[in-house]
């Protein structure tokens, strides 16, 4: 059997090869009556049976000349798979479909159809496809489902002949293999709005001036259309050639979404681990952020941060915004554990410059981890911190809830830092802080006679 499409089965070309592989594929049935033909065939000799001898060969020859037919059969199959959706969330399920189009002159024979797929998704799925015309396609589909996010591969597939008589099963793999990506869930969240960011929040733009001053003017060439009145005298005298001033230039809010990744700073594992919520909590806001026109950067521990548009990060509201919501995604479906212990490399990249609004996701915290994330605190942006206490998540629902001692102590520290904090207890709503969050800031501000919403 040969492939051609998407597939190509593997075939042995070598004889001696295709020999052996025809007899290892003799089933139960053919392998029982090769030995019975050859008991039968020694018996005959000893007991001088002719007609038992005939009888044995015939038991010998059936599955061998079945197994020699049947790995001499050529056939010209392609294969396809089609992911419906190639990204789904965690604890969502996706359908694959499979298609099989036989592009020979011959129609098939009985096959059995088998994808194969990692244990976390579910079965095996088989199918048996009956006899298939010349020029003939058919079409099965089976969905798979995970509650863990990563990525999994699909494939590759394999074709499984057999004779009509059951003595000999052949199997043929294709090549080509897919990749499932499971992201993890996002949690609509509401529309509030954080000290920091830009006074035009639902398109995320605030506009900047590009002049502060006569000494401070930007000029540039001057362009069909411009308004005269914007004439530059001075540059023009200088450069010899007419300039204008830049007019007022859009500059669009910018957000960074730190996670901590550390192993030592979360305890537990599975989809209900805290490690597992700060990531889906991260993936939610990064979505809600690009949705409401903000250019977003994810960051790490580690100070690694998916690449954007520029420096600033991805641009939201545009039109690659859907295709830069899916890198961060893909990223998130396979980000695992750092071993690092302390958050200064992110502190690194932060300190460079105003970084907009900041919202983290945070493990467990010593004072030493504490203090670095309270100076990541920018003066002319806000900073949010979800900050997962795991001692809280891995005590029993009978126990007293609340924050540890040390906890509660950390999250004062930031707090007096200018951080808008919340600890996260097990199983909360993001939605739920989320709003939380905004309601404190309006407190903080009220109280400090600060700006409001």
């Amino acid at each position: 059997m040969t492939t051609a499409g998407t597939g190509h089965a593997e075939a042995d070309r070598d004889e001696k090869g295709g020999i052996r592989t025809a007899l290892a594929g003799l089933t139960t049935r053919g392998r029982s009556f090769l030995a019975a033909g050859v008991a039968a065939a020694v018996c005959s000799y000893v007991l001088g049976q002719s007609d038992l001898l005939r009888v044995g060969l015939l038991l010998a020859v059936l599955p061998l000349v079945c197994a020699t037919i049947l790995y001499r059969t050529r056939y010209r199959v392609a294969g396809s798979r089609r992911l419906s959706p190639a990204r789904v969330p965690a604890g969502n399920e996706a359908r694959v479909h499979l298609r099989m189009d036989n592009v020979s002159r011959l129609p098939t024979g009985l096959l059995m159809l088998q994808d194969r797929v990692p244990y976390v998704l579910g079965p095996r799925p088989r199918f048996v496809l009956d006899r298939v015309e010349a020029g003939g396609r058919r079409e099965v589909s089976y969905r798979v489902r995970s509650d863990l996010r990563g990525r999994y591969p699909l494939g590759p597939l394999q074709l499984r002949l057999t004779d009509p008589f059951g003595m000999c099963e052949l199997t043929r793999s294709f090549s080509t293999y897919d990749n499932l990506t499971v992201i993890p869930r996002v949690e609509p969240l509401a529309p509030v709005r954080f000290s920091g960011e830009a006074k035009g929040y639902c398109d995320g733009r605030q506009r900047s001036l590009a002049l502060a001053g006569e000494d401070d003017v930007i000029p540039r060439g001057y362009r069909y259309g411009d308004d005269l009145r914007r004439v530059h005298w001075r540059s023009t005298a200088r450069y010899g050639e007419l300039m204008v001033r830049r007019e007022e230039q859009p500059q669009r809010a910018r957000c960074t979404v730190l996670l901590d990744t550390r192993g030592i700073a979360f305890q537990g594992a599975g989809p209900d681990s805290p490690f597992e919520w700060a990531v889906a909590g991260a993936a939610s806001v990064l979505v809600h952020m690009l949705e409401r026109g903000f250019s977003v950067r994810l960051l790490t521990d580690t100070g690694s941060a998916v690449p954007g548009e520029g420096g600033d990060g991805f641009a939201g509201a545009s039109q690659g915004s859907a295709d830069a919501a899916g890198l961060m995604m893909d990223t998130l479906a396979v980000i695992d554990h750092s071993d690092g212990a302390g958050l200064s490399r992110a502190y690194d990249v932060l300190r460079g410059g105003n970084e907009g609004l900041l919202v983290a996701f945070l493990g467990d915290l010593d004072e030493e981890q504490a203090a670095v994330v309270a100076r990541m605190r920018q003066r002319g942006g806000g900073a949010v911190a979800f900050v997962l206490d795991s001692e809280t998540w891995v005590r029993e629902p009978s126990d007293v809830p609340g924050p540890s001692d040390g906890s509660e102590e950390r999250l004062r520290m930031l707090r007096e830092a200018g951080w808008t904090t919340l600890g996260v207890p097990r199983g909360a709503s993001l939605d739920e802080l989320w709003r939380q969050a905004d309601r404190e800031r309006r407190g903080v501000t009220a109280a400090g006679g600060g700006e409001g919403p």
